[in-house]
């Protein structure tokens, strides 16, 4: 028999696999993996360096989305890090069962670094105190990876039994857009970026 025109086993194919795995169960395993590819759990590591190789696989897919176009621009340091959250929103939605994997594993993958860099040059370049640049990079993560996760809970969150008297709560559902999770996101990050220029002003 010939060789097959296609390899059996490559690290697209493994990230693929293990996306997959992570978008339905939240989780993967190597031997997991494996078995969805058909071939052995030892092949997989011939491939990636173990778990933490194929999260950093799981990062760059995920984080690959993310357009740095607002980064490299040359906008208004505030366009641009509200234009990143949005892109960084909008990837990481795709696949919410990802957040949690990807936030208790360190960032190692270089095309991720790179946004980093990317962002830290423009708070830099704006006028920030470095000692500020990551604790306002961090707290815009979470504003970001929280939201995502609200993309993907259920339409209805509050229930309401009738033994529980709660007419304020009520009133307050009913009135919320139809776009919660949109509405909320660019509240948080509207009163984000406000606090970033008193900031700055404050020196």
């Amino acid at each position: 028999m010939g060789r097959p025109s296609k390899p059996l086993l490559d690290r697209e194919r493994i990230t693929t696999t293990a996306l997959r795995l992570v978008d339905e169960t939240g989780e993967f395993s190597v031997p997991q993996i494996a078995r969805a590819l058909g071939v052995q759990t030892g092949s997989v590591y011939h491939h990636v360096d173990g778990r933490d190789g194929i999260v950093e696989l799981l990062r760059e897919r995920v984080a690959g989305a993310i357009d740095p176009a607002p980064l490299t621009s040359g906008l208004p340091w505030d366009e641009a890090m509200a234009g990143w959250a949005r892109a960084y929103r909008a990837a990481f939605a795709a696949h919410p069962r990802a957040i949690p994997l990807l936030t208790t594993n360190p960032v190692r993958a270089p095309r991720v670094l790179e946004q980093y860099e990317l962002a830290v040059r423009v708070l830099l370049d704006a006028g920030f105190a470095l000692r500020d640049v990551m604790p306002l990079i961090i707290a815009l993560e979470n504003i970001v990876l929280g939201s995502a996760l609200d993309m993907a809970a259920p339409e209805t969150m509050w229930e309401l039994p009738d033994e529980v008297e709660t007419p304020l709560l009520q009133q307050a559902l009913a009135a919320l857009p139809d776009s919660r999770a949109d509405a909320s996101f660019e509240l948080a990050l509207s009163a984000f970026i406000e606090h970033c220029r008193a900031m700055l002003e404050a020196g």
